[in-house]
């Protein structure tokens, strides 16, 4: 028989019916905290793939950061337009897979670089750096003159040979090894004596004579020591003569 008098007629509820009720409520709230807790790492390590694959894709792949344009520092001999010819670095390629090295080895096998270092710019320019080589002297060559380094490496034309430079002379072949030591030579010379040089004659590796612009003579012998030869020379010139000896710098000699 249904009861018709009002629930609260019935009494209050007992009590082990609201701590059971209680105890419901804290185990669902713990177990969707549970459920979270592994949905949350779940979609956190999503998130990170999807950044990490995106920022692959576009470093890697994309045309967002690909090389859009080359600079080039540093140049005087050569002009910048021959160097990114040499360099052929290809416009496109995303800018991280540019290989860095294989540029600065081609620009360096042009014959007026002595060095040259490639960098990224981000986002969108490959930066090459350029150290030309220094005219130490000029040399006839096959009808041509031609202007060198230290390293006597021939890099350079002249239409009229300068006069501030000296010029070498040799009757023998003009190779690697005489214009080498010839070039040891002109780059010991203080600046002052260097100017005062008419010409180096290259009799022979171990002969080699600088003749001054005043008619003196000087003979210097072989490349070796040419540091020590070069301050006894110096000290040297100041003596009135018309012949000096420094082949054997602890030993000058000179004479009228």
């Amino acid at each position: 028989m249904t009861s018709l008098l009002p629930r609260r007629a019935l009494g209050p509820i007992p009590e082990r019916g609201r701590s059971h009720d209680r105890i419901r409520r804290r185990f669902v709230r713990r177990q969707w905290q549970r459920r979270w807790r592994v949905w949350r790492y779940l979609v956190a390590g999503l998130v990170f793939s999807l950044a990490v694959s995106g920022t692959i894709w576009a470093v890697y792949y994309s045309t967002v950061l690909s090389v859009s344009g080359v600079e080039v520092d540093g140049v005087d001999v050569l002009t910048p337009s021959a160097v990114r010819t040499a360099a052929r670095v290809s416009l496109g390629e995303p800018l991280v897979r540019v290989d860095t090295a294989a540029i600065e080895a081609r620009v360096e096998g042009m014959a007026a670089v002595r060095s040259a270092a490639v960098t990224r710019l981000w986002p969108d320019q490959v930066l090459i750096e350029i150290q030309e080589r220094d005219v130490v002297a000029t040399v006839e060559v096959g009808g041509r003159i031609r202007g060198m380094d230290e390293g006597g490496v021939l890099f350079r034309d002249y239409s009229r040979a300068p006069r501030q430079l000296p010029r070498i002379r040799t009757e023998l072949q003009v190779d690697s090894d005489t214009l080498r030591e010839a070039g040891r030579v002109v780059a010991a010379l203080p600046s002052a004596v260097g100017r005062s040089v008419s010409y180096v004659s290259v009799e022979s590796i171990d002969r080699i004579s600088l003749i001054l612009r005043d008619g003196r003579v000087v003979l210097w012998g072989s490349a070796e020591e040419s540091a020590d030869k070069a301050r006894v020379l110096e000290r040297l010139l100041a003596r009135r003569a018309r012949y000096y000896d420094v082949s054997v710098p602890g030993l000058p000699t000179y004479r009228q």
